[in-house]
């Protein structure tokens, strides 16, 4: 079965500082992209000639590559856009900020260290749960199919390419960074974790 393009879960023009045009070209161009490009992959899979795949150039080999790559890309931008459409406020009695608070002991260092995250990382900054030692950990990814820990699952994570600000900030990525803050829906991210974490 294809994967079907989720619509946007907000009015494009509803965020701070986060313009309709550039909602419109991340989810109608760029995450659509992936959506279509996981399903091309998933078709060429399936009439590939497996005889030729090696380690050096196959058809093969480029298939597989490109999976993860779309696969990811597709993901993590739905788990983007899911968590976006709120005012940036965490409940004070929420699991997910008590948890938090907890591992990073307060909140001002949480955002700082994934501020910094999003400013280190080429593709991503990550929060995400690790069921192997039940905590929570900011990831950094150069790109969608790296540096991601297997089994850990996505609870907020910031586009940081260039194409999710660029419109709007040039290239101030700590205000982007900022203004994505500003619009998380944390009762959004609250309900993933529990999903996870109980």
């Amino acid at each position: 079965m294809a994967h079907e393009i989720k619509p946007l879960p907000f009015d494009a023009g509803s965020l701070t500082g986060i313009s309709a045009k550039t909602n419109e070209i991340h989810h109608d161009k760029l995450y659509a992209g992936y959506v279509n490009k996981r399903n091309e992959v998933e078709t060429g899979q399936k009439e590939a000639d497996l005889g030729t795949a090696n380690q050096i150039f196959s058809a093969w080999r480029g298939l597989k590559e490109g999976e993860t790559f779309a696969a990811n890309g597709m993901i993590l931008h739905e788990v983007f856009f899911s968590i976006l459409g709120g005012n940036g406020e965490c409940a004070a009695d929420s699991k997910i900020r008590s948890t938090i608070e907890a591992q990073w002991g307060s909140w001002d260092r949480f955002v700082q260290e994934f501020t910094a995250t999003g400013m280190a990382a080429r593709g991503w900054a990550i929060l995400a749960y690790d069921p192997s030692d039940k905590k929570l950990h900011i990831y950094a990814a150069d790109a969608q199919n790296q540096g991601a820990v297997w089994g850990a699952t996505p609870l907020l994570p910031c586009d940081v390419y260039e194409h999710a600000y660029v419109i709007d900030f040039g290239s101030d990525r700590k205000a982007y960074i900022a203004a994505f803050l500003q619009n998380v829906n944390w009762s959004a991210v609250e309900a993933r974790f529990m999903a996870v974490a109980g």
